[in-house]
């Protein structure tokens, strides 16, 4: 795990940089303490990050949580109370995991996964330019389409326009600048800047920037409020006496159950939903374990209301900017909640020199490469039964949240999948000749995403060195979602010493 530590480090502050202003705005959008939004990022990158079985996953206070978590505490009656239902909801989480409810992960269709994903590039996009540009009215971690001020995704736009910071926006399209040349084949080739992340070189730039321009062009300068602003505490014990505790005498109240299912349910199919889409982004194609980060987000859910964080999830603009940084191991997520721990206790007055905007620019490149126009080609050609999903999911999520763009794009992948009429299982022969493990797999007529958990489940029971046979001869419609299955595990049976053949499978590698 620590072969990869110089790495992980790199990628750990580049995640810690943009994660520390998300747990403070998602906080300040769910009307709830800045301190529990700080001790959620802690318990998300240490504990969660420490028990789960996914190398990129980073997890943290969830903006999709938000509606949630406002009228949760409203009904409730006090903040207290709703502590006790995360500590509920976390074990609640711990019992999923124990019945082995994350198995529900391989049924997310890959359409509806990438549309989520391109959504989340887009949503980044419009919610950051403003802030890219010195309009910091609406909180930096709203996700929501109808934000926090009174205004939606898009409106936003026209008051940006009116609302412009020179240093602000300079500072912006600088930093977007540098990053985008950073990623430039010189630049990734040249070893010396290549060891230079860039994320941390733009935000270096950005406080000298800041400096200079409040020191020598006053009329550039940027305005306090356009700058990281942490709470102030002035020694550990004044930490501790702000820290909140659980009404335990909900353990009682019927109403925190329900509540604390609700928070349950929702943050796990979330988490799902996300550690779906990482292992996508994953370079190395692993697959997490879902009924782990089940147990690990109910243990750091447990723990967060415990000491009065927010409700946790695994959470894909987090993951997807530790994805982009470099990171190899779980390391990464792990140092970055150390570095919230350490900042917030040690040195808060370095991290409010970073202008918000340097942040933005971070945020809306990682949402660039998320939704980047040739994936829109690319889902097109697979087909109208891939391209409408996703383009469902993509466009329900822009203008409500996540979880109602993700169900849309399952019901439209659903009235596909019923349209053909017929659904067989793959016939599967395994055998042992000459000392050598033989796998049969013989596709039958219809095979659809729905077989995707089976297609996992053989898969990863495939002894190391085997010889596969995948015969598709007889089939007479094989989803995408599967083609794309297959052609995983072609790549990964090359580390795993597996021979592949196909037969009749529609894959060129």
């Amino acid at each position: 795990m620590f072969k990869f530590f110089l790495t992980d480090l790199k990628s750990g502050i580049v995640v810690f940089l943009v994660a520390l202003p998300l747990c403070l705005g998602i906080a300040l959008a769910q009307n709830a303490p800045l301190l529990s939004g700080l001790i959620g990022g802690v318990i998300g990158g240490i504990v969660i990050g420490g028990i789960s079985g996914s190398r990129l996953s980073v997890s943290g206070p969830a903006a999709g949580l938000t509606s949630i978590v406002l009228n949760s505490v409203s009904e409730l009656g006090t903040f207290e109370l709703f502590l006790t239902a995360i500590v509920i909801s976390g074990l609640f989480q711990i019992l999923l995991a124990a019945i082995r409810a994350g198995s529900i992960a391989h049924y997310f269709p890959s359409a509806v996964i990438k549309g989520m994903l391109c959504a989340i590039g887009i949503i980044l996009i419009i919610k950051q330019i403003p802030h890219l540009s010195g309009y910091d009215a609406d909180t930096e971690g709203d996700e929501a389409f109808l934000q926090s001020d009174g205004e939606n995704s898009f409106s936003a736009f026209t008051s940006t326009l009116s609302h412009i910071m020179p240093g602000s926006i300079t500072i912006g399209l600088i930093s977007l600048l540098l990053l985008y040349i950073w990623e430039l084949k010189w630049f990734k080739s040249n070893a010396i800047t290549n060891a230079i992340p860039p994320s941390l070189l733009v935000v270096c730039f950005a406080i000298i920037a800041a400096l200079g321009f409040e020191q020598f062009i006053p009329q550039m300068a940027i305005r306090a409020e356009h700058f990281v602003n942490l709470p102030k505490f002035q020694n550990i014990g004044s930490l501790q006496n702000m820290l909140i505790s659980p009404d335990f005498s909900g353990f009682l109240n019927p109403a925190v159950y329900e509540i604390a299912f609700v928070i349950a349910l929702v943050a796990s199919l979330e988490t799902l939903l996300s550690l779906e889409a990482i292992d996508r982004l994953d370079p190395e194609d692993s697959q997490s374990p879902p009924n782990r980060e089940l147990l690990a987000q109910g243990t750091g859910n447990t723990i967060s209301g415990l000491l009065g964080g927010l409700p946790l999830t695994s959470v894909i603009v987090r993951s997807s900017v530790n994805v982009n940084s470099g990171a190899k191991t779980k390391v990464s997520a792990i140092i970055h909640g150390f570095l919230i721990l350490i900042s917030v206790l040690g040195f808060p007055w370095v991290l409010e020199l970073i202008p918000l905007s340097a942040l933005a620019a971070i945020l809306i490149f990682t949402g660039f490469k998320l939704a980047q126009p040739k994936l829109f080609v690319s889902v097109y050609k697979k087909g109208f039964d891939q391209f409408i999903p996703f383009i469902i999911t993509l466009g329900i999520m822009l203008f409500t949240d996540l979880l109602k763009g993700v169900t849309a794009g399952l019901i439209i992948s659903v009235v596909y999948i019923l349209r053909q009429n017929h659904r067989s299982p793959f016939k599967l022969i395994q055998e042992e000749i000459n000392g050598t493990f033989h796998v049969f797999i013989k596709l039958s007529t219809h095979i659809t995403f729905v077989n995707k958990g089976k297609f996992y489940e053989v898969f990863h029971s495939i002894p190391n060195s085997s010889i596969v046979y995948i015969d598709g001869g007889k089939a007479q419609f094989i989803d995408k979602d599967i083609l794309e299955l297959i052609e995983q595990f072609q790549h990964q049976a090359k580390r795993r010493n597996i021979i592949v053949h196909l037969e009749a499978i529609p894959i060129n590698i």
